[in-house]
């Protein structure tokens, strides 16, 4: 049963993420609206880099933060964006239908060196580390959108953009 959810959950989020990046404006990866924030390539960037960390909680017992670059360059096409997403979701999707109740169970690790972070079962990483944190950079995104004036996509209901 734990599975079933995560698989819907997943598709489902997943889905509304693409139709988010598929609105990317090329001519504005650069941007950002705050000298604090990331630019809108590099969130968009941020995004493919949430779903390599949904693929390790399946793949891995533990992620270390200390042997993985802090940040990779950002990409500045929506095609390779969307190409490099769509890749990695379904590396991700055989992940979900190969594991069984017992693997989503198991205890999963997020580290940097010697310091926990956190320690959880996998299905609750995911969730958590995974989806939850892949959605509010998502909604980061649209906001970024809105103040390009680009029309933002409906999520779980019609936006403003949306409506007649």
């Amino acid at each position: 049963m734990v599975k079933q959810f995560i698989i819907g959950d997943a598709a489902h989020e997943l889905a509304a993420t693409r139709r988010v990046l598929e609105r990317l404006p090329e001519e504005h990866m650069a941007w950002k609206p705050h000298k604090k924030s990331m630019t809108l390539g590099a969130l968009s960037t941020h995004l493919i880099n949430l779903l390599n960390w949904q693929i390790a909680i399946l793949q891995y017992s533990e992620f270390d933060l200390s042997i993985v670059p802090s940040r990779r360059d950002a990409l500045v096409k929506r095609a390779d964006i969307l190409e490099e997403f769509d890749a990695n979701v379904g590396k991700l999707e055989k992940l979900l239908a190969e594991c069984d109740e017992k693997t989503l169970g198991e205890e999963w690790t997020l580290r940097r060196g010697d310091y926990i972070i956190l320690r959880q079962p996998r299905a609750i990483a995911l969730r958590t580390f995974g989806l939850s944190h892949m959605i509010h950079h998502r909604a980061q995104l649209g906001v970024y959108l809105r103040q390009l004036d680009i029309p933002v996509p409906g999520l779980y209901g019609p936006t403003a953009d949306e409506e007649a």
